[in-house]
Parts: C-alpha cells; structure tokens; sequence
C-alpha cells in the first residue's frame, strides 16, 4: 500500500495539538515503559503495523527483553512476566480500546482502580484515546512502517 496524504504537512497544527498531548502524558509520572507497553497493545488491537514497529524499537531501545514484549499481545497467559499495574493497565486498554463492544464494565474499572490513583487512571486514558488517535491517523493515510522502508 502506498501512502495517501502526508498529514504532518497537510494539518502541521493538528499534529502538534496531539504531539501535546504525547508531551502530557511523557511527563504526567506514569512510567515511560508502561505507557509504551499499553501503546503496542492498542496498536496490536488496531493491526497498526506503523506504530506496532515504532513502539517495538521503542521499548527495545528502553531496554525491555524481547521476550516481554514478544508477549504483550497475550499477557494474560504470561501473567508473571507482567506486574500487578502492567496487567491492569493493559487489561484497560484493552477495554477502553474496544469501547463500542465493551461498554469499560464496571469491573474492569474496579481492576484499574485498584492499582492506580484517580490521576493517574485519567492519564493512561488520555493515553489510550491518544494511541488510539494516531493508529486511526497512520491506518487511514497509509504510515509506512520503517521495517519496511529498509527492505
């Protein structure tokens, strides 16, 4: 596939109004490795291969094992490679990520709260809705994965 529009150029302000919101969440205390753990879960959810590649070096380059991340997709099966918060976090991701089929039940709110603050479950929802954003604006445009662009 090849890509449609280059929004960067086309709406500059729209992408740093979100590249904002990225810079919110960098510095709102969450820990970067969870955050990006949730973004490759969402990303995995949409089939966002553009960001499913960035978020991969990303957390490499972090220094997380390969195994970890080789498993995020089913964490629920490697439940001892992911702590307590990780798996909360990723279970509400995944939640909130599916919303139209989920409703975010109750109980997985509860999960969630149980393990993170008021604040701090407001920001990995920011978090989420903000992956959320960039996978439907790399999928609908055709981003190109860099594993791709060094073939």
């Amino acid at each position: 596939m090849s890509k449609r529009i280059d929004y960067n150029q086309i709406a500059p302000a729209g992408v740093k109004a979100l590249g904002g919101v990225y810079g919110y969440i960098m510095q709102s205390g969450l820990p970067s490795e969870l955050v990006e753990l949730v973004y490759l879960r969402i990303s995995q959810i949409n089939n966002c291969a553009y960001c499913l590649d960035m978020h991969t070096r990303d957390l490499l380059k972090k220094g997380q094992q390969i195994e970890k991340i080789a498993l995020v997709q089913a964490w629920r099966e490697a439940r001892n490679l992911f702590d307590e918060r990780e798996r909360a976090a990723l279970a509400w991701a995944e939640s909130v990520t599916r919303v139209a089929e989920t409703g975010v039940p109750d109980e997985a709110y509860e999960v969630a709260r149980a393990v993170f603050d008021e604040r701090e479950l407001v920001d990995l929802t920011i978090a989420i809705g903000l992956m959320n954003a960039y996978n439907r604006m790399a999928i609908s445009f055709r981003n190109t994965p860099q594993a791709a662009l060094e073939k």
